[in-house]
């Protein structure tokens, strides 16, 4: 039965255009990489830390997998397709070097098509024929890949930085990393464990207070963290959720953080409303009230992502590649339709 299901929710991510690797991993070419590639448009990354968007690989090692069922999640999930599965856990375990290899060369082979496309820029191509960066989210949580710290040294072995996206869910996983990744996002929406459990859905018990103790240890951490938060109108754009918020940042003391709206795609559209997802403007009066209650810098933004960048350093103390050089010194002032949003709502 989870053979079946497996099979049936992947055949569904294909035709999304996922290329699935292994049994249990992913990459997909992003948006922006293909902005890069026709229109030398780089994502908002670039901008903020230096990735060559262009040379940034975009995977998961637990593509299926999760520990909440979040209603903003683009994420085709078994009960989207009334499929009964435990996708709590990994039913296999692939080699991390197997994983390494066979993401980057299915990579690879999605960009080879471009080599036919007149409009695509024959200098960025071949620099993004040799990838620079490395994006472990994608979708599913990828703290549940048992040999996630092994994954990361094998990236970092083959001169690959790495961004781990998690959701904070498993703080013993993140606390027993031997290899930390290049920059470290936790990802939260939920401001106390009553807004946690109605918004996120976690489906093992304490969910709200694992996500505290991750957000507890994040100080020890030698890498740079980043707090990203997805706004969602109505729902945690409020006073009250602006106050609680930067409770939390108080305590985790990240690095970054990333106020950035929600954006109404994927298989979200069924759970949420057009109208949930801010403007650009909604998510820099955040951002302004945020920085004013916590003493973080208001450094930069991207229009087209909708997302602004609050930094502990009022100077940029990181870049980690050779992107955007002009760095925080020239905000992405494109229009809020040419964005993720804009280019992603025909998929839907």
């Amino acid at each position: 039965m989870v053979k079946e299901g497996i099979t049936v929710l992947y055949s569904r991510l294909k035709s999304q255009k996922y290329h699935i690797v292994g049994s249990h991993s992913a990459v997909k070419k992003c948006h922006w990489t293909h902005a890069t590639l026709l229109e030398r448009r780089f994502c908002y990354k670039c901008l903020f830390y230096g990735i060559e968007t262009h040379r940034c690989v975009q995977m998961s090692p637990a593509v299926l997998w999760c520990w909440n069922r979040c209603l903003h999640c683009w994420r085709f999930r078994p009960s989207d397709a009334g499929i009964d599965f435990d996708d709590t856990r990994l039913p296999t375990v692939d080699d991390p070097e197997f994983i390494a290899d066979m993401v980057i060369k299915e990579h690879l082979r999605i960009l080879s098509g471009y080599f036919g496309n007149p409009k695509a820029d024959k200098e960025l191509l071949k620099e993004a024929m040799e990838p620079k960066h490395v994006a472990i989210s994608l979708t599913g949580e990828a703290t549940l890949y048992p040999r996630l710290s092994e994954l990361i040294e094998v990236f970092h072995k083959r001169s690959l930085t790495t961004f781990l996206v998690t959701r904070g869910i498993r703080p013993d996983v993140l606390a027993s990393l031997s290899e930390e990744p290049t920059q470290l996002y936790i990802s939260i929406e939920a401001y106390s464990k009553e807004t946690y459990n109605y918004f996120n859905q976690p489906v093992v018990p304490n969910g709200w207070e694992l996500t505290l103790n991750t957000l507890e240890i994040l100080p020890s951490f030698s890498s740079p963290t980043v707090l990203r938060i997805t706004l969602v109108k109505g729902f945690n754009t409020h006073e009250k959720a602006i106050h609680e918020f930067a409770k939390i940042i108080e305590i985790a003391e990240p690095t970054y953080v990333e106020p950035k709206a929600y954006m109404h795609v994927g298989a979200s559209i069924t759970r949420l409303r057009r109208e949930h997802m801010p403007t650009f403007s909604e998510v820099m009066k955040f951002s302004k009230k945020l920085a004013e209650l916590t003493g973080y810098y208001l450094v930069t933004y991207s229009v087209p992502s909708r997302v602004v960048l609050l930094s502990r350093f009022k100077k940029q103390p990181f870049r980690y590649g050779k992107g955007c050089p002009w760095g925080w010194s020239r905000p992405d002032e494109g229009s809020e339709e040419s964005g993720e949003y804009g280019k992603l709502k025909h998929l839907v």
